[in-house]
């Protein structure tokens, strides 16, 4: 038998032309996209009011299977595509494991994550439309790194609203973000009518992803010749990562491996959506039986807790309604810090899957999580993003079932980023003052309170 090297390798020539639309198979389709106003399903013309032609276009196709990938964006893939699948032998022999162990790892592009994939996709339609300024959130900052960089690539203006708490907890992403030519704000700000009225409700807040998205959509209503892009949760922006899942099958197929079981962390649901998409294609025919498992924080719980249920993507309650599981766009998560899980909803598609019997999910405490990626640092050498650290968690738990029972899994999870910029987070955990925050059922209903009612 050949033996797998450390680190699986395809050739710039073996790049996806493709992205894999899972949507077009799946055998039930995620419910329609409704309008705030009217309720009925979103056009084409509505999308477009926030988001670019192209995206709208990608956002709504159910049909196609495979889209093209414009050549323009391939040459800003080739900087830093195929990224690497790493056999964790040190890992696996830490933890006295009978199971094999895998990572598909993002992290080897200047934005640290597989943010990248999607802000070169959006930006380059954005370009390729004559829009002259963007704007977005970012939560823990690899969103706003990775659109920063991309639109210095394609020259187009950018502003970012951070979170505010991750802001503080990371101010070097900032500054990274700034060094690309981005403008900055930490959110809830001043600078909105929707920041202005959170802050007056509370004052104390460290803000929210869907606080900072409802300051970048008004933001990009009311400024000339601008679009909104969204990093996470939406249908496009799984596309777009798919990349990442097709990269990996094929490097898998080259030493013949099957694996038993896929892992990825879930906040918005991108990075696992792109994972597994071409893995549950092949389920969804028949063509495997791969066990698919998505790992979230214990305090921000939309699949584990959540409910399935139309809702806002954003605080402001400004947006589309999505059918997805969902905490309830008022839900404030804890100042966690995987910030860029700290998302009240999960994409549709995830959505979908779960609530459909095809995805498993479980959380973890943060605690927990920093355990697993300090154990990874220190056996396989790369310092893990506390949000990829939820999927390591996840890989460690499958591979101690393994020790116990004997069985020789083959265990597949996704290390979407570094964790550089995380260093206050790992500096809590080693010296002991990093708390656990579980919400309570009390907690959650407050969230639930603030869904819309939808006939």
């Amino acid at each position: 038998m050949t033996e797998i090297p450390y680190k699986i390798y395809l050739s710039e020539k073996e790049l996806p032309t493709t992205w894999y639309n899972l949507k077009a198979v799946m055998k039930e389709k995620p419910a329609a996209m409704l309008h705030p106003g009217t309720l009925q399903p979103c056009t084409a013309d509505d999308l477009k009011q926030i988001f670019c032609e192209d995206l709208v276009k990608q956002e709504l196709n159910t049909t196609d299977r495979f889209i093209e990938i414009p050549e323009g964006i391939r040459d800003f893939y080739r900087m830093y595509r195929p990224s690497p699948l790493v056999r964790a032998y040190c890992l696996e022999k830490v933890l006295d494991t009978p199971a094999k162990i895998y990572y598909k790892f993002e992290g080897t592009n200047t934005s640290g994550s597989h943010k990248l994939n999607s802000a070169a996709a959006q930006v380059y339609y954005a370009k390729k439309q004559g829009i002259t300024h963007l704007t977005t959130e970012t939560g823990a900052g690899q969103w706003g790194t990775a659109l920063s960089m991309a639109c210095a690539y394609y020259q187009v203006d950018l502003t970012v609203y951070m979170v505010k708490i991750s802001a503080q907890q990371k101010p070097y992403r900032k500054s990274v973000m700034e060094t690309y030519g981005a403008k900055v704000i930490p959110s809830p700000s001043d600078t909105t009518n929707v920041g202005r009225k959170i802050l007056a409700e509370n004052p104390n807040t460290g803000g929210s992803l869907g606080c900072a998205i409802s300051e970048a959509i008004e933001k990009a209503i009311c400024t000339e010749n601008c679009r909104y892009v969204l990093g996470s949760v939406l249908d496009h922006v799984i596309l777009h990562q798919t990349i990442i899942g097709q990269e990996t099958k094929a490097a898998l197929e080259k030493y013949d491996i099957q694996p038993d079981v896929i892992i990825g962390c879930v906040g918005g649901g991108s990075n696992f959506g792109g994972l597994i998409a071409p893995f549950m294609g092949d389920k969804i025919e028949g063509k495997n039986n791969i066990e698919f498992i998505g790992v979230e924080p214990a305090s921000c719980p939309s699949l584990t807790r959540g409910r399935y249920a139309y809702d806002f993507g954003d605080t402001g309650r400004t947006t589309p309604l999505l059918k997805m599981y969902t905490l309830g766009s008022g839900f404030i998560p804890s100042p966690n810090h995987a910030g860029g899980l700290r998302y009240h909803g999960m994409s549709p598609i995830v959505s979908k899957l779960y609530h459909d019997g095809y995805i498993k999910a479980m959380s973890a405490e943060q605690t927990k999580v920093f355990e697993a990626a300090t154990l990874f640092a220190r056996s396989e050498g790369t310092l893990p993003a506390p949000e990829s650290s939820h999927a390591l968690y996840g890989a460690i738990q499958e591979a101690l079932k393994c020790k116990e029972t004997g069985e020789e899994k083959t265990i597949l999870f996704g290390l979407t980023g570094t964790g550089y910029f995380d260093l206050t987070a790992y500096e809590s955990y080693n010296n002991g003052t990093m708390t656990d925050f579980i919400p309570t059922d009390e907690d959650l209903e407050k969230g639930f309170a603030s869904l819309p009612v939808v006939e």
